[in-house]
């Protein structure tokens, strides 16, 4: 029996698949460390902030045609069962409330759907 893919596996099949185009995405890794000088250095956007994170160009209409945007993209992926932190959810909201795309996504189809892409295949090793 095939296990379930992992959120690793999820996020890279989805940036693989979407991130190409009109949209590009990377992996925001966050977290915390103490390095060599004993310092205490935060990395990644924030906390709570999504797995992928991206930019969509759109096209301003109609008294800017042919101007583009970028619009901020941010996916959290998660397993079939995995659970979004109170952080997580927070940054979502604050992306969507900005006009950007966010979403917790637990696949390809997912994520496409959400960019408006259609299923692309995917490329042969």
């Amino acid at each position: 029996m095939a296990s379930s893919p992992s959120e690793h596996e999820i996020q890279q099949r989805i940036r693989l698949a979407c991130g190409r185009g009109r949209v590009r995405l990377w992996r925001n890794n966050t977290g915390a460390l103490v390095d060599q000088q004993g310092r205490f250095v935060r990395f990644g956007l924030c906390k709570g902030s999504s797995d992928l994170i991206g930019l969509r160009s759109l096209e301003i209409t109609p008294e800017l045609v042919g101007q583009r945007i970028a619009q901020f993209v941010a996916f959290e992926v998660k397993t079939a069962q995995g659970v979004i932190s109170t952080e997580q959810r927070a940054f979502l909201r604050l992306v969507q409330g900005l006009g950007g795309v966010a979403a917790v996504c637990r696949s390809v189809e997912e994520a496409e759907q959400l960019l408006g892409r259609p299923r692309q295949l995917p490329l042969r090793q």
